[in-house]
């Protein structure tokens, strides 16, 4: 006759599964962290979640509202990346509906070439589903030769709709931020350690 599990055995071995189960899932995220970075950018583009701005490519049948919005543009860099990078404009006023043209530039202070990738996000972050961008430099490889500059236009429009939202009628100004850190080209040892991580072979960042 088998032996029949106490009530204490069988939570003893049920909390033994959930812990092999949340251990296999934290490997596997750390194992999917890199695949999983596209993913999240096409879910926030979509929704707007975290700030995250819309991209279109016309502006066919948009109406241009009285009600004017402060825009303000933000720029930071991350550690590596050896560049200059700010607003040629720091703030500009526009109307919800209206196409806008503002530019950043970025200049490689240092002796070799140097390439950057920038990500963006808007605060408020509820006005991301609204604020549109026809042309931008995020996302994309950005390639500065030594002492260069580079001029990187950004072309908006903030969607009207925006005015029909009561939760929203208070925004008066709204801030773009973007921020440039290296490709993995260009940080070798960030990436290396990254990689060990997941390998299990080093338990620091």
């Amino acid at each position: 006759m088998a032996n029949q599990q106490t009530p204490e055995g069988k939570g003893n071995a049920k909390n033994l599964r959930v812990g092999a189960i949340c251990l296999g899932l934290v490997f596997g995220m750390g194992g999917m962290a890199y695949a999983a970075v596209p993913l999240y950018k096409i879910f926030c583009q979509v929704t707007g979640f975290g700030g995250t701005t819309q991209r279109v490519d016309n502006m066919d049948g948009i109406k241009i509202l009285d009600r004017e919005i402060t825009v303000i543009f933000d720029a930071n860099m991350t550690s590596g990346l050896d560049w200059r990078f700010k607003p040629v404009q720091r703030r500009v006023k526009v109307k919800l509906g209206e196409l806008k043209k503002i530019s950043y530039m970025a200049e490689n202070l240092s002796d070799k070439t140097l390439t950057g990738t920038a990500t963006f996000n808007v605060t408020p972050q509820a006005i991301g589903a609204y604020f549109n961008k026809i042309e931008c430099f995020c996302f994309t490889d950005t390639r500065i030769e030594p002492h260069g500059k580079l001029d990187m236009p950004v072309v908006f429009f903030i969607d009207p709709d925006l005015d029909q939202e009561e939760i929203l009628k208070s925004i008066e100004s709204i801030t773009l931020s973007y921020t440039f850190f290296p490709t993995k080209s260009e940080a070798p040892e960030r990436v290396s350690s990254a990689n060990q991580i997941i390998d299990g072979t080093d338990n620091k960042l």
